[in-house]
């Protein structure tokens, strides 16, 4: 019996060491619609916020990342593609990639991030119960601070012109709530659409002489072409606001916004109740928190603008 005990317990032993040596890690798919500074920061939050929950990259979780480089038909094929890879769950930032995902299946969780109005955007039922398989955190712009932020450093103005791409949800949103904000302020917004990002730059160019500053919402099409409205604005003297602080860096005025990765680290808190077993339309939708003021004094020079001292006294970061 010693000898029996002793060759079932080895073999058991092996068993479970080869278990353990095959066990594969679980996959976390990320799509974003582009590349650029804020979409880019959220996919390194999210992975902060896994490792910093205790997810080892290699050992139990393991990412694909894939960029549809602003296609939405690319977005659609990559959907398709995680999909057929069965992940443990899709990542999707920005409403045309998580649009993307949530047409192509009611099965693979889902947490979108960098989605500015889910409802609107058809993504979830509602932000308590979102129901089925998807969740995640919006980013519903602060427009009353931006509004706010406009009347402070350009008191004069009294026309903002607006880039946006049409066929953007979030974007759609985005400007149906500015001009709520706006109007009470005594400020007309006007519109001048971008389907492309070839298209930016005469987008903006289509304003000047129309308004007296510009504003560029969290739109994925215009964000991923900023130079090109920078380069018209700065042109034409006109103050460009935005509304992430990243594009400050790229030569916005100033901006009052969320720090991406943050929203990227938020999001990760999500991603991992889905890890963990929780259904995604169990899990309530949040809003991304906390926002910030960067300002770009190199900007402000090059249009004539001098700022305000208690804006440049408020502001977290102040470029140069």
């Amino acid at each position: 019996m010693t000898r029996l005990r002793t060759i079932l317990l080895a073999a058991a032993g092996v068993w479970l060491s080869t278990a353990v040596a095959v066990a594969e890690p679980k996959v976390v798919a990320i799509t974003a619609i582009v590349e650029h500074p804020a979409l880019d920061a959220v996919r390194d939050g999210i992975k902060k916020g896994l490792a910093d929950a205790g997810h080892k990259e290699g050992e139990d979780v393991a990412y694909r990342y894939e960029s549809a480089q602003g296609n939405p038909a690319t977005a659609a094929q990559i959907a398709r593609q995680f999909i057929g890879e069965n992940p443990a769950v899709i990542v999707a930032i920005s409403t045309p990639s998580a649009q993307a995902v949530a047409a192509a299946t009611r099965e693979i969780p889902l947490v979108f991030s960098a989605v500015t109005d889910p409802v609107g955007a058809q993504l979830v039922s509602a932000l308590e119960r979102p129901g089925g398989n998807v969740t995640g955190i919006s980013d519903m712009l602060p427009v009353a601070d931006h509004i706010s932020l406009i009347r402070e450093i350009t008191p004069e103005a009294k026309r903002i012109g607006v880039i946006y791409n049409p066929g953007e949800a979030n974007s759609v949103s985005s400007v149906a709530a500015l001009k709520d904000a706006a109007e009470p302020e005594g400020l007309t917004v006007v519109e001048a659409p971008a389907t492309k990002s070839a298209d930016v730059q005469s987008a903006a160019r289509s304003l000047v002489g129309k308004v007296d500053a510009l504003y560029v919402p969290t739109d994925n099409t215009i964000v991923s072409a900023f130079e090109s409205a920078v380069g018209v604005a700065n042109a034409a003297r006109l103050p460009l606001y935005a509304a992430d602080t990243d594009s400050v860096a790229r030569g916005a005025l100033a901006a009052v916004g969320f720090n991406y990765f943050d929203v990227g680290v938020q999001t990760s808190a999500l991603v991992d109740r889905v890890l963990k077993g929780d259904s995604p339309g169990d899990v309530p939708v949040a809003f991304a928190t906390g926002t910030d003021l960067q300002v770009n004094r190199k900007t402000a020079d090059a249009i004539g603008l001098t700022l305000p001292d208690a804006v440049l006294e408020r502001a977290s970061k102040v470029f140069e």
